[in-house]
């Protein structure tokens, strides 16, 4: 008998409506939804599932942006024994194509144009050719485990069904049948399938079961969240962060989530005022846009608590910020292959420790520091490559069998490819990813700290330091810099500023003004783009 008890996602959500009936669930534009609305449209969603023949352990790929329908989808997936496939949003023709192969997919559902993105026209353009099997189900050459297609939205796709038709679907199904699949679904099968943000190579998929509920149940304990929490959930919902520490969370907790469809810094921060938000999430480039935000319409607001990673030189700045405007921010470590904050702070811990770290272990998480070439063990204070073991790491990485044993060890340690030290009071810090840091004629170079850096001169809003090729001394940085709006600085200001203060091989070679950094959907900086746009820019040295 195991010593807890096991729960499925679809569980979870019946147990909030049990709990939380009349509460409200969900805030999307000027409607609600209370748990017991939100769960019956689950219900809803889950039937047409088994309408349209979706089987117990099926991939259901999900493409949409942040909807009300996504978050059905999300627990009505899982409540019927599927495992979502949530699709970045910023996937093109051939990223779209690549996902949908390599995940096996058997069902997609896609929402049709969002802005002036059509979804549906990649997603056409993206098939070989379409006929019918004789079971009625779609025949796709490139996409060979495909059988269904369902658009939200207008249908142009010969064979899709529109969102509708799906939901009439799901009328043919009764209460009997959809409890009978819940009662088959196993807590350790797939519960999804999240593909890595790709900020270089080629997106793997993750494979996780239902037991990292656990974790984030764990973590709402630690955090004191509650139902009378409401959560602004303007992170994409394909992406861990948003689907574990928002959707996942407030369900757990009862708590109500006003979900945005984009991430706009002053419709945000007016939203919170009017719906009294107490918790707001992000990575440091969300929170920069809050506080410029804030500094241009100051707003009265009741939040309590934020997440932030931090431990980073580049963030510690930005989040002591937030500590004196906003409110106190608790930082964490996590990654598509461990799960989302496997590491946390909490609000008794000291302002130093929740913005200069990122937080101790989860229950039933060890973390080592490791040489990177010899995999000796680290001591205290000294920076090495942070390994993480735990119940509710991934299984594997889907059909990658060779990735899955260079990334996860057969004692379960996984390698996460960053950088990091443990302190003497056992909190880790994030110090950045392996492939950024810099190697100047033989001497590391942090890009954090040049950015920390740079982020302190009034003129300069945002920066970024990449690296650059240099026949005498390997590589060099280079720095892309946002001035802040009517400011300037030429490029001799800034080696003038910085010459005497930091390390001479510290120094940016170059300095290239930008309007707006190439970000990843979870709100990280795509180097590997800046490092192309260098090359472009400056050419080959």
């Amino acid at each position: 008998m195991n010593w807890y008890h096991k729960r499925t996602l679809g569980e979870v959500l019946e147990e909030a409506a049990n709990k939380f009936g009349n509460r409200n669930a969900l805030i999307f534009n000027d409607e609600r939804w209370t748990y017991e609305d939100f769960n019956r449209e689950t219900d809803k969603v889950a039937k047409s599932l088994l309408a349209i023949g979706v089987t117990n352990g099926e991939h259901v790929a999900v493409w949409m942006t942040n909807r009300p329908e996504w978050l059905f989808l999300m627990f009505a997936i899982a409540r019927v024994g599927g495992c979502i496939v949530p699709l970045n949003t910023r996937y093109r023709t051939d990223d779209l194509a690549y996902t949908i192969a390599q995940s096996e997919s058997a069902s997609l559902i896609a929402l049709a144009e969002s802005g002036p993105v059509n979804y549906q026209e990649m997603l056409a353009n993206s098939i070989e050719d379409i006929s019918f099997t004789s079971k009625n189900e779609l025949s796709i050459s490139n996409y060979p485990k495909l059988k269904r297609i369902i658009i939200h939205g207008e249908v142009a796709i010969s064979g899709a069904l529109s969102w509708e038709a799906f939901l009439h679907e799901g009328q043919t199904v009764s209460d009997e049948d959809l409890k009978r699949r819940i009662e088959e679904v196993d807590p350790d099968g797939r519960m999804m399938i999240a593909y890595t943000s790709g900020t270089t190579g080629t997106p793997k998929g993750v494979v996780h079961s239902h037991i990292p509920i656990r974790n984030t149940m764990e973590r709402a304990q630690v955090l004191g969240l509650t139902c009378h929490d409401v959560h602004m959930n303007y992170l994409p919902l394909f992406h861990i962060y948003a689907y574990s520490e928002i959707s996942m969370m407030c369900v757990l907790t009862g708590a109500a989530q006003v979900l945005t469809e984009t991430f706009e810094p002053d419709h945000i921060l007016d939203i919170a005022k009017k719906e009294k938000a107490t918790i707001l999430h992000g990575f440091e480039a969300h929170w920069l846009d809050l506080l410029s935000a804030q500094e241009k319409n100051q707003r009265e607001l009741n939040i309590r608590l934020g997440t932030l990673p931090s431990g980073v030189e580049s963030t510690i700045p930005i989040a002591e910020r937030v500590q004196d405007v906003f409110c106190p921010t608790v930082s964490g470590f996590g990654m598509s292959e461990t799960w989302a904050f496997v590491s946390i702070s909490n609000l008794s811990h000291s302002r130093e420790q929740r913005v200069h770290s990122s937080g101790y272990p989860m229950n039933d998480y060890e973390f080592k520091v490791v040489d990177f070439e010899t995999k000796e063990e680290m001591p205290k204070g000294e920076p090495g490559e942070l390994w993480i073991r735990g119940y509710a790491t991934m299984n594997a990485y889907w059909n990658k069998p060779e990735a899955s044993s260079e990334t996860k060890d057969e004692e379960g340690w996984i390698r996460s490819g960053d950088m990091a030290k443990i302190r003497d009071d056992n909190m880790v810090v994030f110090l950045g990813r392996y492939k950024d840091m810099l190697k100047v004629g033989g001497e590391n170079v942090s890009p954090a700290e040049v950015e920390a850096y740079l982020r302190n001169m009034d003129e300069i809003l945002d920066a970024a330091v990449v690296s650059y090729p240099d026949q005498r001394l390997a590589e060099v940085p280079v720095a892309f810099i946002i001035l802040k709006e009517h400011r300037n600085i030429s490029e001799a200001e800034l080696r003038t500023r910085m010459k005497g203060k930091i390390a001479s091989f510290k120094i940016p070679l170059h300095f290239l003004v930008i309007d707006a950094f190439p970000m990843t959907p979870s709100g990280k900086i795509r180097k590997v783009e800046l490092r192309e746009k260098a090359l472009e820019e400056l050419g080959d040295p």
